[in-house]
């Protein structure tokens, strides 16, 4: 199911850090920001909610939460690995993308095991695309797929390369190890603990009864 094809990321990547090291570090404090702490959450609009629900569930090891009751549409939150995604479902979706192109729009996970995500994704029968970043030594395997709707994810191997722009005054997040936290893909070892989601996650990472939604999967 996996093509291997040739990345031009490397060159997009090359030519961001020549145009971002020409702006000096003071031009950048200068610049206005506003105060954001995290990324919260990403959403998608789909053609069905509980399909969307079961595959990323299934395929990705997301858990549906509690939604807001006072929306007046249909929907459904998902939340693991410090992210949400936010699904709405719609009647009009864009037409699917055929081709996956790795310049497209998507969200992208760290993996701990690529050989162990290409075997589980065949297993699936999931079409993908790999591909491969390499910068001073350091190499990234890349995988990438549609969801149901062609919306896109990466899935890349986890290292300790940090692509920054040169004038970045920004200070990477110390890490604790998690042996214990592990997912469809194995275990993730390097895995932030600075940010916990109190109200969705318990303290073993998993979610509360209270918390999980029930949709009506006779749909699938």
């Amino acid at each position: 199911m996996g093509k291997e094809i040739v990345s031009a990321e490397e060159e997009d990547m090359q030519r961001w850090l020549r145009e971002s090291s020409s702006s000096s570090s003071s031009s950048m404090h200068q610049q206005p920001k506003l105060p954001l702490l995290s990324l919260n959450h990403v959403s998608f609009v789909c053609k069905s909610v509980a399909e969307y629900v079961r595959f990323y569930e299934r395929v990705l090891g997301f858990f549906l939460i509690r939604r807001p009751s006072s929306f007046n549409f249909e929907g459904a939150w998902l939340f693991n690995y410090g992210i949400g995604i936010h699904l709405l479902e719609v009647e009009d979706v864009p037409a699917k993308k055929r081709a996956i192109n790795p310049k497209d729009n998507r969200i992208s996970f760290q993996c701990s095991d690529m050989k162990l995500v290409m075997k589980k994704s065949e297993e699936m029968n999931i079409e993908y695309v790999t591909a491969v970043v390499e910068e001073g030594g350091i190499k990234v395997d890349q995988l990438f797929f549609h969801d149901l709707d062609g919306h896109m994810i990466e899935i890349r191997t986890a290292t300790t390369c940090r692509f920054f722009p040169s004038s970045c005054p920004l200070k990477l997040p110390k890490t604790k190890k998690d042996p214990s936290r592990s997912t469809l893909y194995g275990k993730f070892e390097n895995r932030s603990l600075d940010i916990q989601c109190a109200m969705e996650v318990t303290n073993h990472g998993q979610l509360g009864e209270e918390h999980v939604q029930h949709l009506d999967m006779s749909r699938i």
